[in-house]
């Protein structure tokens, strides 16, 4: 098993009466690729930034390779951030910024240049040297924090949502660079956003917060085909999320049926909360459906179709690459492995109905994420 590297223990952090943290442990291990992931306010960037030394707990522990560094300033940590704001100096060209942490530790010029000529190579911008920041794109800005990050050869770097500001065709670019550059440089990378395409994409392991607290860690195909609760099915992609019963195992009851699955475990007639992905409904002929309905609306989604469908007043949203039409009469088919199980929980009722376009945990936003960045800069 690899080495655990980073290790959380207890960690309780709060911001006036304002609960960020609660008793968070986590676990990272060397050479992993980590994902913090959740919505605004979740506690993410804070676990960042005391992983990096930039906010203290309240009380708990941070130990790095099994030593408490708790009360370690971010300096003297063997960890480098880059911020969602790269704090490039725009008064540098691209060698001097990526230089500039080699000469603060007097580091001899013939090595500084063959480190930052490493760095170039590695993030594609041989040549650059002599640019100014100022005339680089989004793209090539944040690879330069990139390199500045990684030249003193830290063990892990953090990176605090660096892809936000970048528009859709270059941030996908991007999220396949970083990943190389991960596995080139051979280094842990802790990763904060609350794209779940772009934690889906890039991380060995995804860490989902809500509330300050972790609702499931696991791999990306876990966290999507294995969603512990009703908040992680429904923010890990969309999902029809309903009210059911399970009979017994492998058998549950939900929208007036009975369907086959796969999953066992439950009481007899236990209360559940049934998952099914929009992807994994069949639209069939009304008459051969386990389930029938009308659909409400139609949109185009270049590859597919999003298809909203009333069925007893619960509105299903469905992904097919088959047109049908508003107004139609259906049939819906799931096969038993479509159907995943979870135990009741706090969030059960609040996702999964799509009559419902507003996103309950939106409401509940938090300046807690947003103040970051301006005090990130600084802290640099």
């Amino acid at each position: 098993m690899a080495e655990r590297l980073i290790q959380l223990q207890n960690i309780h952090k709060q911001y006036g009466d304002k609960t960020v943290l609660e008793n968070l442990n986590l676990y990272v291990k060397d050479k992993e690729f980590v994902t913090l992931l959740g919505p605004s306010g979740c506690g993410k960037t804070t676990t960042l930034r005391i992983i990096g030394g930039f906010e203290s707990p309240d009380s708990g522990t941070v130990l790095f390779e099994g030593n408490d560094i708790t009360d370690v300033p971010p300096h003297q940590r063997q960890v480098n951030t880059v911020f969602q704001r790269y704090a490039l100096f725009p008064h540098l060209n691209v060698y001097d910024n990526i230089a500039f942490g080699l000469r603060i530790a007097k580091m001899p010029e013939e090595e500084i240049r063959e480190r930052v000529t490493e760095m170039l190579q590695m993030i594609n911008l041989t040549g650059y040297e002599k640019s100014p920041i100022t005339k680089l794109s989004g793209g090539e800005q944040q690879r330069v924090a990139i390199a500045r990050a990684l030249v003193n050869h830290p063990r892990v770097l953090l990176l605090d949502e660096p892809l936000s500001a970048l528009d859709l065709k270059l941030r996908k670019e991007m999220q396949r660079e970083l990943k190389a550059i991960q596995q080139r440089v051979g280094i842990t990378f802790v990763f904060v956003t609350h794209d779940q395409e772009e934690a889906l994409t890039m991380s060995d392991t995804v860490v989902v917060l809500n509330k300050g607290r972790i609702q499931q860690i696991g791999s990306p195909t876990d966290i999507y085909n294995e969603p512990k609760n009703a908040f992680v099915a429904d923010f890990i992609g969309e999902s029809n999320i309903l009210d059911g019963i399970m009979l017994e195992d492998k058998k549950v009851r939900f929208s007036g049926h009975t369907f086959d699955c796969v999953d066992g475990g439950f009481g007899r007639k236990e209360p559940v909360d049934v998952v099914v992905r929009p992807e994994d409904v069949d639209i069939v002929p009304r008459e051969k459906g386990m389930l029938k309905g009308t659909i409400t609306s139609v949109t185009f989604m270049g590859v597919h179709y999003e298809i909203i469908v009333d069925i007893n007043g619960f509105k299903w949203m469905i992904q097919t690459t088959d047109f049908a039409p508003e107004g139609a009469e259906i049939g819906l088919y799931i096969e038993p492995d479509a159907i995943h199980i979870m135990k009741k929980s706090e969030y059960s009722g609040l996702y999964g109905d799509y009559s419902l376009d507003i996103d309950p945990e939106a409401l509940d936003f938090d300046e807690e994420e947003d103040q970051d960045g301006a005090e990130s800069e600084q802290a640099e």
